[in-house]
């Protein structure tokens, strides 16, 4: 067994190391009560976290709050970003989720509750999306903590992408 000293983990943990570098980039898509606080989590946890609002006054609003806006999925690096659809009853949906899966985001999701059959299987089928492309999104997304506000369901979702990051099951699974 290793000291804490030879530990790089540890060394990391204490400040006396740099994390690993990685480039994490984490795209909220639409303006809501989770975006905001996933967005501020993600920044803590390394990533660059990005907004997508298609709607004009919700980006004004996001923007004026400070949030990072893009304009759309397009141009992060392949396989950087971590796309987290908040809203599943936004018009925007399908159109969202198709742009997303045509780009080279590492990991797809969208929230929703996993008992029944989530608004955007039916709004990616009508745009023409392929089941299997459809299959690429995950939901739910996030730990099951049983996280009920938005600041809970934020902290659920930043640790599932983390442990995805790492092939990690999550959970207390070492």
């Amino acid at each position: 067994m290793t000291s804490q000293q030879e530990d790089p983990a540890c060394e990391v943990a204490h400040g006396a190391a740099p994390p690993p570098s990685q480039e994490k980039i984490l795209v909220a898509v639409f303006a809501t009560p989770v975006a905001e606080f996933l967005l501020r989590y993600a920044a803590d946890a390394g990533y660059q976290a990005v907004l997508v609002e298609p709607d004009p006054e919700r980006c004004r609003a996001a923007k004026a709050a400070g949030l990072v806006l893009a304009g759309s999925l397009d141009g992060f690096p392949a396989g950087t970003a971590d796309v987290v659809v908040t809203d599943h009853h936004r018009p925007e949906l399908g159109v969202a989720l198709r742009d997303a899966l045509a780009g080279d985001a590492r990991w797809i999701g969208i929230m929703g509750n996993p008992r029944h059959e989530g608004p955007h299987v039916a709004a990616l089928t009508e745009l023409g999306v392929p089941p299997e492309e459809i299959a690429r999104v995950h939901r739910p997304i996030g730990i099951n903590i049983g996280s009920r506000s938005p600041a809970e369901i934020a902290i659920a979702t930043i640790a599932g992408l983390i442990a995805d990051r790492n092939g990690k099951p999550g959970g207390f699974s070492f």
